[in-house]
């Protein structure tokens, strides 16, 4: 697969992750907060390099914008290797992050409460990951399906022109 239509993909799976986060987050008590999990990501990273810590907006503008890169960078992954099992390998890379998300934080001397808070919080994080890479998949299909028929409609004109 080409390589604009793996990342096209990915940044599909890191924007539809970000904005159902920053939906659900303003209406359900119980959402995950991965966006104060990032920006307590940044700010730990920033005093064990001896840097001054923004303020609350800088930091949510950074992590917002390093969510957006990291994971479609991260689901892009999803377009590597045979496209027969693209929505197996997008799942399973959404599961895999999920999980992570819910496994981490406390290791890396994170607040778990983030994505952990409570059962429906677990399950949130872990559908947001999934959603992204579902989202990955549906997107680089639709692309390369496009391709294919761009490449089908040249070929057709090239054998129409070439028959005179």
């Amino acid at each position: 697969m080409k390589a604009s239509t793996v990342f096209a993909g990915g940044l599909a799976g890191a924007t539809a992750v970000t904005l159902i986060h920053e939906s659900i987050k303003a209406v359900v008590p119980q959402a995950p907060r991965m966006d104060r999990l990032g920006m307590q990501a940044i700010a730990k990273g920033l005093r064990k390099a001896n840097k001054k810590v923004p303020n609350q907006q800088a930091l949510f503008t950074l992590a917002m914008a390093g969510d957006l890169v990291s994971n479609a960078l991260y689901y892009s992954a999803a377009g590597i290797g045979n496209e027969k099992i693209l929505w197996i390998r997008s799942s399973l890379l959404g599961l895999a992050a999920g999980v992570g998300a819910l496994v981490l934080p406390e290791p890396m001397g994170l607040n778990k409460q983030y994505s952990n808070r409570t059962v429906a919080t677990q399950v949130m994080t872990v559908g947001l990951y999934v959603a992204g890479a579902l989202a990955t998949a549906a997107v680089i299909k639709m692309l390369n399906k496009k391709k294919q028929q761009n490449h089908k409609e040249w070929e057709r004109r090239l054998v129409t022109s070439a028959m005179g």
